[in-house]
């Protein structure tokens, strides 16, 4: 991640060394993530992080290192967003503000860009195993808030006892990454709306009929 005791090469970092990394780290995702990986250079990140080459290649030797750490800084910053708007999910109307949420931060750029993770998912996973890997796990644990929620409303009463968490999970996240593919070529989000409205009516179809003494429900915050 942006801050650790060594840089890539083994050698401890002092306070300065650390902030300096995070300044190249910082100005790499940012780069990747609107320019993409392969058109960013290590050029490019140097100028933009203001470092010399001598810093920037001893704290990444090569590129590949620079784009795994990328990846889990994107990775890191995302699932906390989401874990503060998933994490006392619990009720149909929770999942609404969940999706208008993802939907109102994206279209602050139009629907450009895409999400951060999946954006490097579709340049990179067939081309690095190991990061392949870390991405799957990155989108297992998003997936896994999002059924954490709905086995909270069906634990709840909201959904039937029938309604497959996980399943239902999968198909919120895939409504969610193909909303992001469609929102970036179109530049807008009115799509991605529509794919996720889409994905969260099959979870309405499990809804019970609501009853005096249901719990409250529980929001999403803002993203």
């Amino acid at each position: 991640m942006a801050e650790q005791a060594s840089d890539n090469n083994g050698s401890r970092l002092t306070e300065r060394g650390r902030a300096t990394r995070e300044r190249i780290l910082r100005a790499a995702a940012d780069m990747m993530y609107v320019k993409g990986v392969s058109s960013t250079t290590l050029d490019e990140v140097r100028a933009a992080s203001g470092t010399s080459k001598s810093q920037l290649y001893r704290h990444y030797p090569d590129k590949d290192a620079l784009v795994r750490d990328v990846v889990a800084l994107q990775a890191a910053e995302l699932l906390e967003r989401q874990h503060q708007l998933l994490r006392r999910l619990n009720s149909l109307r929770g999942l609404e503000r969940w999706r208008d949420a993802v939907v109102e931060h994206n279209a602050l750029r139009n629907g450009a860009y895409g999400c951060p993770l999946g954006s490097l998912a579709s340049e990179l996973t067939d081309q690095d195993e190991e990061v392949r890997k870390a991405i799957a796990r990155y989108f297992d644990t998003w997936e896994g808030m999002l059924a954490a929620g709905l086995v909270r409303m069906k634990d709840s009463g909201v959904l039937r006892a029938d309604a497959n968490a996980g399943e239902l999970a999968t198909g919120l996240m895939a409504a969610l990454q193909g909303g992001y593919l469609l929102a970036q070529t179109a530049r807008d989000v009115k799509p991605m709306r529509i794919a996720l409205d889409m994905a969260i009516s099959q979870v309405k179809a499990y809804a019970l009929p609501a009853e005096d003494g249901s719990p409250p429900e529980e929001g999403t915050g803002g993203r």
